[in-house]
This record gives structure tokens, sequence and C-alpha cells, in this order.
């Protein structure tokens, strides 16, 4: 087969699974896990050869033309080059993973058919978006990836927690998209074409008569879909979703999107100089502060949901200073060890009964009845953190040398300031980095107190796959440094000197005041069971110290309200904690600025369609009525009557006329 019939199978098989698990899922059930694992297994091995017959070199590019009239066409065309092969090789492994997981993890879910299905829809809306050359059949699947993360974050809609997360997730990110939509026609009125190939040759030959409009509406569909700073918040609430659902949104399809639209189309946001800032305060905003807020949540799926889009910040930023290279390698460093995360997390909450580090920290031996996901978290938490030589070490370094080297005016690929803003904004958020993926697994793994429950062997499957991602997250930076340069573009992926030796040495400062924080709460906690003293506040103390619970008391106002003290991130935020854990009350921002304006001006609209227009409604149908019953009492049936009323009519008309002829 040529590589054009090769790589328009990668996203249609698993379309094709997807059609036919919904139609077999119930009437032949035996073959749902087959349709859900082969297609996604058959794509990745695709993939796989697409990349290997592309190879880093000329981008393939084939199209043919859907809509012959119009003046802008619209074309199915395929523009497949390093960037793309890369990526659609790690769509297709993450959700082959994540297929493979899920035979596991929801085996007696009697929903398991259309999850399948659904997550086999997602993974061909991403493939189509990554190879597409046509930005109109790129949008289809841009779109197809939202509606599934509606159904797939409310799986369980039986809980009103998915219900409220899945319409959340929906409509933020189609706030996002109205604006991306106007982009695109903008984007393609002044290019003349829908084509990816064409748009940047319109700007590189300077056709663009709008860019920085351009950018900036194209810009708030990426806001929404990769959750970047203001349109972020839908991201951590859709942890409501299954596990595994949460490992492929965040790892491979939907966030990934939005980072690989902009690297496709990164010339169009160099265009202006202003977008390139923007870009660069948005991803500065986005990737610090989801890193404080990771520090204070008590659900691990948050924990790692605000990681995501902290990393992601660090993709944005690469583009801000206009290495796309270093973004996508990033992209694909952070797909595989954040599956992992998510995929280990999922394992844990099995064992542990709960999503709360809280709980775990006060399960003793959690790691023992774990050990698959004990060793490979920690090391998916090494890659987070960027410690050498784990993956996120040198792809997150080669987004930090990226933004030196603008910073320092060595090249001009943005204005330099956007240069300083990510370098300064990425090593804060490098120190962060480390101290909330210490905190994760010191919480999740060193807990000390009764032994954790025994929920019975994870099945085997959920365990294999967490090996089969420990290899790219240990190895694919190295590799890639090395190997794949090519693939980049031919850009220098490198760490430099000096980001490598700050980067790693705020990781390392985060991780030691994380851990010696950890040692200090503990022992705290020992001393003060404030459990039992907030259940019982009016007993004695005992052994509770008063100068501890002076402090919490002091801290949190009331000792009942006081959390268990064994969390190090309250003691590293502080009073900032409160709002960390709350999203620094983002959702009551959006709540009293649009959600409650729409509302009462729904009432008002409620009140005047109803007290008003129903009032003339209601008017003119009463007229109408009330002449009727003036009519029919006139009606009485009686001929005398009927006949005095005619000679009374007669009298009348005849003095009327003679009255007129009197006065003519």
């Amino acid at each position: 087969m040529t590589t054009t019939t090769v790589a328009v199978l990668v996203p249609l098989l698993p379309f094709l699974g997807a059609v036919a698990g919904l139609l077999l899922g119930r009437t032949a059930p035996g073959f749902v896990r087959p349709l859900a694992v082969l297609p996604a297994l058959a794509s990745f091995a695709l993939a796989v050869l697409v990349a290997v017959r592309q190879g880093g070199g000329p981008a393939l590019d084939s199209a043919t033309e859907l809509t012959p009239t119009g003046s802008v066409p619209i074309y199915l065309a395929l523009d497949v080059d390093g960037f793309a092969a890369l990526v659609a090789v790690l769509v297709g492994l993450v959700a082959t993973c994540v297929q493979v997981y899920s035979t596991g993890y929801l085996r007696d879910d009697p929903r398991y058919p259309s999850y399948a299905a659904l997550v086999s829809l997602f993974t061909s809306a991403m493939l189509l978006v990554v190879y597409s050359g046509d930005l109109m059949v790129l949008l289809v699947g841009w779109e197809i990836m939202g509606i599934c993360s509606y159904f797939l974050v409310g799986h369980y809609w039986e809980t009103p927690e998915a219900r409220a997360a899945s319409l959340k997730a929906f409509l933020v990110t189609k706030l996002g998209d109205v604006p991306f939509l106007i982009g695109l026609f903008a984007l393609a009125t002044d290019a003349g074409s829908f084509r990816i190939s064409k748009v940047l040759g319109t700007v590189a030959s300077g056709g663009l008569h709008h860019p920085t409009v351009i950018a900036l509406l194209l810009l708030a569909g990426v806001a929404g879909k990769s959750a970047q700073f203001p349109l972020h918040t839908w991201l951590p609430d859709a942890m409501a979703g299954p596990t595994p659902v949460s490992a492929l949104i965040h790892a491979a399809t939907m966030v990934a999107a939005g980072v690989y639209f902009v690297a496709r189309l990164l010339p169009v946001f160099q265009a202006s100089s202003a977008a390139m800032i923007v870009l660069a305060v948005m991803a500065a905003v986005t990737m610090s502060g989801s890193a404080v807020a990771a520090l204070a949540q008590d659900d691990i799926k948050r924990v790692l949901a605000y990681s995501t889009i902290g990393q992601l910040g660090y993709m944005t930023g690469a583009l801000a200073v206009g290495d796309r290279g270093a973004a996508v390698f990033h992209l694909l460093s952070h797909g595989a060890f954040k599956a992992l995360l998510f995929l280990a997390a999922g394992v844990i909450i099995h064992a542990a009964g709960t999503n709360s580090l809280a709980a775990m920290s006060r399960m003793g031996h959690l790691r023992d009845r774990v050990p698959d996901a004990y060793w490979t978290m920690t090391v998916a938490l090494l890659a987070l953190a960027a410690v050498p030589p784990f993956s996120g070490f040198f792809s997150k370094e080669s987004v930090l040398g990226a933004a030196e080297q603008v910073a320092g005016g060595h090249v001009d690929r943005a204005p330099g300031a956007a240069g300083w803003i990510v370098l300064v904004f990425g090593l804060l958020t490098a120190l962060l980095t480390a101290a909330y993926a210490t905190r994760l697994w010191l919480l999740a793994f060193r807990g000390r107190g009764p032994q954790a429950p025994d929920h019975g062997r994870q099945p085997l499957v959920m365990n294999a796959v967490l090996w089969v991602l420990a290899v790219p997250s240990l190895a694919f930076g190295g590799l890639a440094f090395r190997l794949l340069p090519a693939w980049f573009g031919g850009g220098d992926l490198g760490p430099t000197l000096t980001t490598s030796v700050l980067g790693t040495g705020l990781a390392l400062t985060g991780g030691i005041v994380t851990y010696a924080a950890w040692r200090h709460t503990t022992a705290l906690a020992a001393r003060v069971p404030l459990g039992a003293v907030a259940a019982h506040p009016e007993a004695d103390a005992g052994v509770v110290e008063a100068e501890a619970i002076a402090s919490h008391i002091a801290a949190y106002g009331d000792i009942a309200d006081a959390p268990d003290p064994a969390d190090p991130g309250r003691l590293l935020l502080g009073p900032l904690h409160r709002h960390a854990a709350a999203g620094f009350h983002l959702d009551a921002v959006y709540a009293a600025l649009f959600v409650r304006p729409v509302l009462a001006g729904a009432s008002l609209v409620r009140f005047v369609d109803r007290e008003v227009v129903e009032t003339y409604v209601r008017g003119a149908g009463a007229l109408p009525r009330l002449l009727g019953a003036a009519v029919r009492r006139a009606q009485t049936g009686n001929v005398q009557t009927y006949v005095s009323a005619l000679l009374a009519g007669t009298v009348v008309l005849a003095v009327a006329a003679v009255l007129v002829a009197t006065g003519a």
C-alpha cells in the first residue's frame, strides 16, 4: 500500500471500530472488547509505519476536492510532516493502552460497549485533526472530540458531579469554539483557501490583512480546547469521568489538539507580535497558577488535572517563543508520562477505595498493595518533575532553552519580552511542579496508620499497561534528543547549560523542601490527633499541644474546620492554601460575571413573556369572548322578540333616513 492509503486508514480504522461497536454492543457483546482494542492497535501500528516512511523528511501532501463549487473550496487533504507522524504515534499508543486498560477497569460496567465505541470515535477524531491538511476537515475532528468528551466525562451520569462536569466541559469548550470558527473563516478569506499549505504560503508572502485579530480569535478556541487560562476551569471537574478517559483526554487527545493546532499554524501567530505576547502571558499565568493549585488539591486526579494544565502551559510557552519543535517534543514526552500517571492513579484508587490523598496518607503500606503502580508512578513523577535522565527533563529543558535564546536575543523568532516571561515563569513552575509531585508521592505511598484495605489484585492487563508506558517515560526524552531532531524541523532540542542547572536545581529544591515540610507536618500530626479534637471540640484535649491547637485556630478560625495537618501543601502555601484549593475562585468569579447575569436576564425575559406579552394575548382573546357573550344573550329563541327587534330597527332606520333627507 502507498503511504497515502496507509495514512487514510489510521483515522478510519478506529471510526469503523466505533460504528461496529455501537451496532453490535447489545446483539453480540462478545465482540465488544476485540472491536475496542484491535482497531486502536492496528491504527497504532499503521501510524508507526507512516512515521517510518515519512522519516522526518518532506511532508506527505495529498488532497481531493470535496466541494467543487463556492469561492473557498474544502479538500479532503492529508498533510503529514514529522510533527504529525510522531503525534499520531502517541495518540495511537495511548488510545491502545487506554482500551486495553479499560477492559479490566470497566469489566463489570454495563455501559462498557458504548464507552468503548466513544473512545474509538474520540481517537479517530484526534487522528483526523493530526493528519488533516484542510482547516474545515480539521474542524470536524475538533468538534467531534468535544461531543465525545461530553459523553465520556458524563459516563457515570447517575452522579450529579459527572452530569455537571460534562455539561461544563461542553459549554466552556464551545465558548472558545465560537471565536475559533470566526478566526478560521477570516484566515481562509485572507488566504483564499482552507488548505493549511496555502494558508502558510499566504503568511510567508505577507498576505494576511488582519494577523492580530485572526490570531487572537484562534487563541480563544485553543484556550478552551487545551484548558489554558482563562478557559481552563472545565478540566479539573472533568475528573468525574472514568480514570481511563482522564488519561486519554489529558495525555494524547483533546487538550493536546489546541497545542498541536498552534504548532501547525505557528507562522500565523508569529505574524503578530501582540499575539505572541498574549500567548506568553497566557502560558505564564496558566503554568504557575495551575502548579500552585495542584499543590493544594486533595483528590489525586485533580492534582494530575492541574498538572496537565501546567504542562500544557509549558507547551504554549514554547510556542510563544516560536519553537514548535520544543512544544511538540514536550507534548510527546508529557503524553507518555501523563497517561501513565492517570492509569497508575486508577490502580491506586481501586486499591485504596478513595481518591483522597488525605485518606491515603492515613493508610499504612499502600505501596505494598500496588507494587506495579508504585514503581511506575515513581518513574512518571520523576519525569513530571523533570529530573534527569527521565524524559520530562529533556523536553522541559528544551522549552526553557528556547525561552532563554529568545530572551537573550540570540534568535528573533518572537519578541524578547515573551522569552523573559516564559523563562521566569517556567523556572518558577519547575520548582512548584517538583513540590506537588513530591507531595503526591509522599501522601500516596508513605502513609502512616492502619493497614491499607485489601480490595483484591488488579487485573493483569491494567498492570501490564503501566509498564508499557513506563518505557517511554524513562527513555523517550534521551532518544528523541539524540535521534529525532529532523522530525522536529531540524531544530536543536538539547537543553542549555544554564537552564539545565537552574531547572534541575529548582526541581531538587522543590522536592527537598516538600519532603522537609512533610516530615514536620507528619510529626505534628502524630502529636495532634486533630480528627478526634474536631469531632469532640468540647472534650479535654489531653495529648493535644496547646501551641499546635492555637496555630491551627489562628489559621482556620475554628479547630473543627482545621484539616489533617499531615499535608505539607498546607504548610508550604499557608493562607494561600484555601484559595488555591478552590482554583482561586475562578468558578465563583465566572458565576458572578456571567452565570448570574444570564440567569437574571432569563428571569426578566420570562417575566416579560408571562406578565406583559401574555397579558396582551389574553386581552386579545378576552375581547371577542365578551362580545360573543353579549351577542349570545340576545339569542333568546323567542320569535316575538326577534320580530320586535326587527321592527324597532326598521323604525330607527326610517327615522334616520328622514332626518338625513330633511337635513339635505
